[in-house]
């Protein structure tokens, strides 16, 4: 069994993005910016900041954190929203979210200029997603064909099971297996909580996505010998943090698995590096 390590690929992501930064920044005439937007107190949002602000600092990328109160008024925010639009010195815009109730995420969302969506939500950035077009690819699905590609694992004319529907993980990660390329080309199938017989149509994937925010949801008799396990969940739990699958028992029986935590969480943060270092060269012309 191989255990895909998504804290080690992330940590070489980022020590290969310091190194083009470092050799580009003379060229550019400056480091490339990413802005944090952070609304209210939420705990987990905080510390979700904090470890982009970490990684950013690692991989040579100056982040400008913008921590506002939870009665913070829609008006405030996308004022601050146009701002960061307008500065040269910003290349990615990240909303973290949820927002506090009261504010309308989506319409914060569409008004990040898309050329600094580096969270690739903008409806530009998943229409090119869709049409196959060059854009800013969401950072969690992202980080997840970027894992199976570091470890060689091709789901090309493989059936691959994607677990969840929504539009920053499940939505866009079919689009993107389903699409042409060398690590793509995979024959999807999207299940939701209205998929009838759930547990068979688990047990036909190749390769397994799950991300649907249940604890320990998939456990091993959905799971085919062999198969490629992405566990894409994270759980707040009495024992700590646990993925949408069943570790132990579903790590016996598959090919690759990803843990929780320390697989998809740290590629989905070093993706939104990436995201920031191509709108930085694509502004800045090296």
């Amino acid at each position: 069994m191989i255990l895909l390590d998504g804290k080690a690929t992330a940590a070489a992501m980022r020590e290969e993005l310091k190194k083009e930064v470092d050799a580009l920044a003379p060229k550019a005439g400056r480091a490339p910016g990413l802005a944090v937007i952070l609304v209210g107190e939420d705990p987990a949002s905080q510390v979700y900041v904090r470890n982009k602000e970490r990684a950013c600092e690692g991989a040579g990328i100056r982040s400008e954190a913008f921590r506002m109160s939870a009665e913070t008024s829609q008006a405030d925010l996308e004022e601050l929203i146009r701002t960061l639009n307008g500065r040269a010195d910003i290349d990615g815009i990240l909303l973290q979210l949820p927002l506090p109730a009261g504010l309308d995420s989506q319409r914060c969302l569409e008004l990040i200029d898309p050329a600094k969506d580096v969270d690739g939500f903008h409806p530009v950035n998943m229409g090119k997603l869709t049409l196959g077009l060059p854009g800013f690819r969401p950072c969690t699905p992202a980080g997840v064909m970027t894992l199976l590609e570091r470890y060689n694992l091709s789901p090309a004319g493989k059936k691959a099971v994607v677990l969840g529907r929504s539009n920053i993980v499940g939505k866009p990660l079919a689009l993107m297996l389903g699409a042409s390329g060398p690590f793509a080309n995979a024959t999807v199938t999207v299940c939701h909580s209205r998929t009838p017989d759930l547990a068979a149509q688990c047990r036909e994937a190749d390769f397994l996505f799950v991300a649907i925010g249940r604890a320990k949801f998939v456990t091993a008799d959905m799971v085919k010998p062999g198969a490629v396990v992405i566990d894409v969940g994270i759980n707040r739990t009495e024992d700590g943090l646990t993925g949408d699958v069943d570790y132990a028992p579903v790590s016996e029986i598959a090919s690759a698995i990803t843990p929780v935590p320390g697989g998809i969480g740290p590629m989905t943060i070093a993706q939104l590096l990436v995201n920031t270092v191509q709108s930085w060269k694509g502004r800045c012309g090296v």
